[in-house]
């Protein structure tokens, strides 16, 4: 069964932090590559963060870099997103997907997607 649930999102002031979760199910989260993705204007859904199967390897945008922090526990089947020093154009529904192959900055490359979590900065 594909299950992806997202929870941990909130309404927060810029600078403050907020951490997301996504529990899986087992056959989800042994996918190659487990992400978090959020809408952009004119686009697909936009890349932010992902991690490896192995969680050794992790990629961020580059709006993100060095504020988020993308993690997993495998023995709960749960990726995390911790999201630090928040600005206001962070404000967005954050999507956990999973991915097998293709390009991991694409959303177009993620095959199961989450319900999403919304995020609120406000100024």
């Amino acid at each position: 069964q594909v299950q992806l649930v997202a929870s941990g999102g909130g309404l927060v002031h810029a600078g403050g932090s907020l951490t997301l979760s996504c529990a899986a199910s087992e056959r989800t989260f042994s996918s190659n590559v487990m992400g978090w993705l959020r809408p952009a204007p004119g686009k697909e859904r936009e890349f932010v963060a992902a991690i490896r199967r192995l969680g050794v390897l992790t990629y961020y945008a580059d709006s993100v870099k060095g504020r988020f922090n993308i993690s997993r526990d495998n023995a709960k089947n749960t990726v995390y997103l911790q999201m630090n020093s928040l600005k206001p154009e962070d404000t967005a529904v954050y999507y956990c997907a999973a991915c097998n192959s293709g390009n991991l900055y694409y959303g177009s490359s993620y095959d199961y997607w989450g319900q999403g979590t919304q995020v609120t900065v406000s100024s």
